[in-house]
């Protein structure tokens, strides 16, 4: 089957509202969380101490995955006396402080989960026995506190704090904001509402990154959803400082496939994604190692030149996604979403070098690779 798509390149992007004014994320932030991982009763310290050796030992590190994230559950199931947040005696005996300085001596950095409201996600969905470990009421206390633990980077979680608590997303999101800028310290702020009242269309002064969707599983179906998901947001993209975030990678999860996890970062790479791992680094398959490290796809993430990546054209069994280039060149993903190979081809007015990123190889012209089911072709052309 030849799917053969004519294109004209209109590079009408959208005029932005200004970033968050803390000077981070100017390329989107790349790392490691657990979630995926462990989910939650099986995160502990030595899970995370041993992602960050993983993270230097396979090169991921200086491939740009740099956060090393802790997620929900690694709290105590009460604050302490004062009011402050605590780590869990059992999992964390020696405390996030200790922790972050550990991931900190392996050349990375440390982040952190709290949520705006007065319940996490694992209290409501996993039964996390805890009580009072939102940041309702103190968000000023465990802003400091993140600052004491030389915290880099907090993922603030909705997790139904308008239904359970009243509150309202934005003006939520905004005060931990404020509470963060107070300190002498600087740290991103990833904030997740699951793209329910459009964040893309306001986030931009108030958080670093915004979740567009909602939680990604590792399967085909689960990321072909997200990847339709993202034609209507990336329209409105942030800009450096400000990204829209489709949510962390699935690469070595699930039933995906080798081609379907390159698909899947081939798509998030042109979309300027912030790319997290959410898998065990030091028992990657060579294939998904290659895919997580492969520097020209991350160069290809890692660069913004006035527009997310877009959808270009689509119709049954493929898709086209492209985005403008530092220099003048363009990234064109190509995907096969079909149940057979197929050929996908695109036709781009000028004259072009093709390059094959996952071959790391030259096609001279073509615009055009056959692919397997579910796969993808990540290209990089440059003007002649």
């Amino acid at each position: 089957m030849l799917l053969l798509i004519v294109l004209t390149w209109l590079l009408s992007l959208p005029g932005a509202s200004p970033a968050l004014a803390n000077g981070l994320a100017g390329t989107p932030p790349m790392g490691w969380n657990s979630w995926n991982q462990v989910r939650c009763y099986d995160l502990t310290e030595d899970v995370v101490k041993k992602a960050a050796d993983a993270l230097a030992d396979t090169g991921l590190r200086d491939a740009g995955y740099k956060y090393v994230v802790v997620d929900d559950c690694w709290q105590a199931p009460t604050r302490a006396a004062d009011g402050s947040l605590q780590a869990d005696p059992t999992r964390f005996p020696h405390g996030i402080a200790d922790l972050a300085d550990y991931v900190h001596s392996r050349g990375l950095l440390f982040g952190i989960y709290a949520v705006p409201g007065s319940r996490t996600c694992a209290m409501a969905n996993d039964a996390y026995p805890a009580s009072g470990i939102g940041s309702l009421g103190h968000e000023r206390q465990d802003a400091e506190t993140f600052d004491r633990w030389s915290v880099d980077y907090l993922k603030y979680d909705w997790c139904n704090a308008d239904t359970v608590d009243g509150l309202d997303r934005r003006a939520a999101f905004e005060k931990m904001r404020d509470e963060l800028a107070a300190l002498p310290r600087p740290i991103v702020y990833a904030i997740s509402e699951y793209g329910v009242s459009s964040p893309w269309t306001w986030a931009r002064p108030v958080a670093n990154l915004w979740r567009t969707t909602n939680d990604l599983v590792p399967t085909w179906d689960s990321v072909l959803a997200t990847i339709d998901q993202q034609a209507a947001v990336a329209p409105h993209s942030g800009s450096p400082g400000g990204w829209n975030d489709p949510d962390m990678l699935q690469v070595g999860n699930g039933t995906l496939t080798a081609d379907e996890a390159r698909a899947h970062f081939s798509v998030w790479a042109v979309l300027n994604a912030p790319l997290f791992a959410g898998t065990d680094p030091a028992k990657l398959s060579d294939a998904d190692l290659a895919t997580l490290a492969n520097p020209e796809a991350i160069a290809v993430d890692q660069d913004f030149a006035g527009g997310q990546g877009r959808q270009l054209a689509a119709g049954p069994g493929y898709q086209v996604w492209g985005k403008p280039l530092t220099g003048g060149g363009f990234a064109v993903v190509l995907l096969n979403t079909g149940t057979t190979t197929a050929t996908v081809s695109a036709a781009i007015p000028g004259a072009w070098t093709v390059r094959d990123l996952w071959a790391h190889r030259d096609l001279g012209s073509d615009v055009s690779m056959s692919l397997r089911p579910h796969a993808a072709a990540l290209l990089k052309l440059t003007p002649k």
